[in-house]
């Protein structure tokens, strides 16, 4: 009889958690669930196990870690009797959540890739969750925007934590999908900035966000095919997927590769030991690029591509500037 109650008790607050549409019970869920922590996320999902957003290491046992959206997959102690899903199939209204209020709204700009998080329609204080009507997950809100289903998704089935990379960057430009960076250093790229993609795999390409994804999510060295459109030609090219080793919360000038990373101001927060033998330093502030003065990560993305032989850095440490060529 008891265990009868106690199934009863719990199916009842199950159905509560479910399509209540004023989200009441979504802002319940997330405090019971202790979702919310300071300024971080902590979300219950299945296999007892949490999905944590935070800037710092979790006092958790990690499973894995994504360092391009500062996502980490941990044991839970004591799990969760209904932790946070997934939607998959319903088309329900959305909001955003936190452990105190509701705003309901809907993304007016999907996530493309790495660096460009999704939007919302309404604001909340972060960190909070996207939630449909059903309290299932839509995406994360994070300082820096949503990280939305998909990358959640994706980051907590794959064994291997690394993202796929053909060498460009693309943005939605009047209704078509345009390079606005590609990699001088990735071996026979083909793709020049302008570029208009307009397949890839022989499907037609409508949006960035879906392409960043395709390739994204791509194993590390499957070939691709993809069609471009310069100049008023049409060029199709054959390529082959390497590792991604920069965006997101990590620096991507596409120096990353060569093993060198910065911070928002062109200073270096990581080296790999081939540069420190250049006499480079963590700390050293960038500031030249081919002979071009340079304040961000965008500019160096776009002066860099001038590389031919090799590309000309300077760099200041101290008030002392030096130069290191990069092949």
């Amino acid at each position: 009889m008891l265990l009868r109650l106690f199934v009863a008790f719990n199916l009842l607050l199950l159905s509560l958690y479910a399509c209540n549409a004023n989200y009441k019970l979504s802002i319940k869920k997330i405090k019971d669930s202790q979702s919310i922590q300071y300024n971080s996320l902590s979300i219950p999902i299945e296999n007892n196990q949490r999905i944590i957003y935070t800037h710092s290491i979790p006092n958790a046992v990690v499973i894995k870690y994504d360092p391009f959206l500062n996502l980490y997959l941990v044991k839970e102690k004591h799990p969760f009797v209904y932790p946070f899903k997934f939607n998959t199939t319903l088309h329900l209204n959305t909001a955003l959540v936190n452990d105190k209020s509701a705003k309901e709204g809907k993304f007016i700009k999907n996530q493309i890739g790495l660096n460009s998080l999704a939007k919302y329609s309404t604001t909340i204080d972060p960190p909070s969750i996207v939630l449909n009507s059903c309290a299932t997950l839509e995406g994360i809100q994070t300082d820096k925007g949503i990280i939305q289903k998909e990358y959640l998704k994706r980051f907590i089935s794959t064994k291997t934590l690394k993202y796929s990379d053909i060498g460009i960057r693309v943005k939605d430009e009047k209704g078509f999908v345009i390079v606005n960076a590609s990699d001088p250093f990735m071996t026979n790229n083909p793709f020049k900035r302008g570029d208009c993609i307009v397949a890839f795999d022989n499907k037609k390409i409508k949006t960035a966000s879906t392409l960043m994804k395709k390739i994204l999510f791509s194993k590390i060295g499957s070939k691709h095919k993809v069609k471009v459109k310069r100049n008023l030609k049409f060029y199709t090219y054959n390529v082959v997927s390497q590792q991604r080793y920069g965006g997101g919360y990590l620096s991507d000038t596409f120096l990353e590769q060569k093993g060198i990373y910065f911070d928002t101001k062109l200073r270096i927060t990581r080296l790999s030991e081939k540069f420190k033998s250049y006499g480079l330093k963590v700390g050293d502030k960038l500031m030249q690029v081919n002979a071009v003065a340079v304040n961000n990560q965008e500019q160096l993305r776009l002066y860099i591509e001038n590389f031919k032989d090799y590309s000309s850095l300077l760099f200041e440490r101290n008030k002392f500037q030096f130069f290191v060529n990069i092949k």
